[in-house]
């Protein structure tokens, strides 16, 4: 008869590790929501705690204050839209044709209120814009910036400038979210700063292209 070991422990009791994240994800979920409706400053962190269903105590356990939270949103919100985008982007069948969703889908995201107050409206104010342009050349703007290095290697636009180039276009895309922000009527504003994105995406192809 083969000797038989010890029992195996159940596999499904999670770590210590995985609680935590467990309770990271249910507070930065929380906040996303909270932050996206009623924005950063009548948010607090109490109500975030509540509506995650944990305690204040765990809330700051994992997380130093509001600020803390609200800067982990904004990553979260930063990793959305890039997936979003590259999603938006991968359906094209071409360089230049993948540009320009690309840029159209983020226009088409800031009609999200959500989105719009926590990335448009608060972070600048909450992070300052130091902290908010470091996070998006890790998402957005990587983004952008690989299509627009594929749109050059293609040939639809000249590789001088082309990181000049890159940041202008994502200055303007935020600035246009921006507009629709504010905007009584963002819907239909949308079709105004869209056509506006492509006029400048056909300067640029007109002015570096061969």
């Amino acid at each position: 008869m083969i000797p038989q070991g010890p029992p195996e422990r159940p596999t499904a009791r999670r770590t210590q590790a995985e609680r935590s994240d467990a309770t990271t994800g249910q507070l930065i979920a929380a906040a996303q929501r909270l932050f996206g409706r009623d924005g950063y400053a009548t948010t607090s962190i109490v109500a975030v705690a509540a509506a995650a269903g944990v305690t204040k105590g765990a809330a700051y356990h994992h997380f130093d204050g509001k600020a803390a939270l609200f800067h982990a949103v904004f990553v979260r919100e930063q990793e959305q839209i890039a997936a979003e985008l590259e999603r938006a982007a991968a359906e094209e069948p071409d360089a230049w044709s993948a540009l320009r969703r690309g840029c159209h889908r983020f226009l088409e995201h800031c009609l999200d209120p959500g989105f719009r107050r926590i990335v448009l409206l608060d972070a600048p104010a909450v992070l300052g814009w130091e902290t908010v342009r470091e996070i998006e050349y890790a998402h957005t703007l990587r983004v952008l910036t690989g299509g627009m290095r594929a749109a050059a290697a293609a040939g639809h636009i000249g590789e001088a400038d082309l990181n000049v180039c890159c940041q202008m276009m994502f200055g303007a895309l935020c600035e246009a979210g921006m507009l629709l922000a504010r905007s009584p009527d963002p819907v239909a504003a949308l079709a105004t700063v869209t056509a506006q994105a492509d006029r400048l995406l056909a300067a640029l192809a007109a002015s570096e292209g061969p």
